[in-house]
């Protein structure tokens, strides 16, 4: 039998792990399994890009993180007050797209209510990071993040899969009440969940905003947040932006690349996802980060028949869910670094501070990897992402040698402006107790 410490750890991780996969449920329908069922509705690549647009609003979910972390019931718990509303809304949100069976010839209300679920979607994932940075022990780390990042592919998977399976079989209320039925077990889990009591709530709106800039004074933090983030993600990006046209010249069918890019290269990535979260917790971030970025360019030599033209369905396959592996791997420690920088006080702000930077990061890389492959071909720019990556990771070695001994529950207290010293994590959460 656990001990208590031990099963109130695994009991936070249940919880996350039941808020991250139910906020992707959506996400990865609107993105994926509605994009294919409007399309096959005759509706315009134009008009698809407009919806896809949508998802802009996650990289500036930032702007409002500050507002979460002053805000929140005493009585109810600060986040789960929030969570309660936000997992609700994710439910209605849904359930609001009933009324709408041919989706293709009812775009303006579609829109409208997708981007009101993916705005709730960010803000929700603002208070389940806040949750994470709060609860989990600096070991528990890279676990709670290997969840996160394997959950966006499953709910990726259920969402912009199963559901378009349910579509084709049963229609457009089944699909919709089997997606607001399996988000809804997210408003189950929160309910049932007993958030310790806070503390540590900064003072007023003025000291949240400063407080979400003050982030990158910590030791180290503009080293990882602007050289290291950057060469990982702008590498990795600019690599996977290559993927579908480069599938599409090989003569690939958009079918096939629909299951195998959004199907079955799902699977190896949601392994890697928990695989590199356990591997953090028992072994070191550099360690992790070696691993992803080694994976990371055996992958890119096996794409390199692919981006030459050539894409046997095996070794395609082999390749993509390599890649994909490795991406998830390296970000999952880029996760678990910014949440080491995340402070207690303002968790929801610093790391969703870090987070949104990656994915500006992310969108930036597929544009620059698109249009270079226009210019030297896509081998050349496969393996210059190759090189990116590899001097992130060295960079990230070199960081973690230097500043990782200072990580958030290892150091000293975080300072916020306005409120003085902040307990470090591990602390915080002795104080707490077994109310977790």
């Amino acid at each position: 039998m656990k001990p208590p410490r031990q099963r109130a750890e695994s009991g936070r991780l249940g919880t996350l792990t039941a808020l991250y996969v139910t906020q992707y449920l959506g996400i990865g329908f609107i993105t994926v399994g509605l994009t294919a069922i409007l399309r096959d509705g005759g509706t315009s690549l134009d008009t698809l890009a407009l919806l896809q647009a949508i998802g802009l609003i996650w990289p500036v979910k930032f702007l409002w993180a500050p507002l979460l972390d002053r805000y929140g019931s005493r009585r109810h718990g600060h986040y789960r007050s929030w969570l309660l509303v936000l997992q609700s809304g994710l439910v209605l949100a849904l359930l609001a797209l009933l009324p709408f069976p041919r989706p293709a010839e009812q775009l303006g209300p579609i829109v409208a209510i997708c981007a009101v679920y993916v705005l709730l979607s960010a803000t929700q994932d603002v208070a389940a990071d806040a949750v994470a940075v709060r609860l989990l022990s600096t070991r528990a780390r890279g676990t709670g993040n290997g969840i996160q990042v394997a959950a966006s592919y499953l709910g990726n998977l259920l969402g912009g899969g199963a559901c378009v399976i349910v579509y084709d079989r049963y229609g457009w209320a089944a699909a919709i009440l089997l997606l607001a039925a399996l988000t809804a077990v997210g408003l189950v889990v929160v309910w049932r969940f007993r958030e310790p009591p806070r503390t540590d709530r900064v003072p007023g709106v003025g000291s949240a905003y400063r407080a979400l800039w003050s982030a990158f004074g910590q030791p180290g933090c503009r080293w990882w947040t602007f050289v290291v983030v950057p060469l990982v993600y702008v590498g990795s990006g600019a690599a996977y932006a290559l993927v579908t046209p480069a599938l599409v010249d090989a003569g690939w069918s958009l079918a096939r690349i629909g299951v195998v890019t959004g199907v079955v290269i799902s699977v190896p990535a949601i392994v890697a996802g928990l695989v590199a979260g356990a591997g953090i917790g028992r072994s070191s971030r550099s360690a992790v980060l070696v691993f992803g970025g080694a994976l990371l360019t055996l992958s890119v030599v096996l794409l390199l028949p692919l981006l030459r033209g050539d894409a046997p369905l095996t070794g395609t396959v082999v390749a993509l869910s390599c890649f994909m592996a490795a991406y998830t791997v390296l970000n999952v420690v880029v996760y678990t670094v910014n949440m080491d920088y995340s402070r207690p006080a303002t968790g929801g702000s610093d790391f969703t501070l870090f987070s949104s930077f990656g994915l500006i990061c992310s969108f930036v890389a597929a544009s620059l990897g698109l249009a270079a492959a226009g210019q030297v071909g896509y081998p050349a720019v496969g393996v210059g992402s190759a090189v990116l990556v590899a001097a992130g990771v060295l960079a990230g070695i070199r960081h973690q040698r230097r500043y990782g001994h200072q990580r958030r529950g290892d150091g000293a207290p975080a300072t916020i402006p306005g409120t003085g010293p902040v307990p470090p994590p591990d602390a915080a959460r002795e104080a707490a107790g077994s109310r977790a």
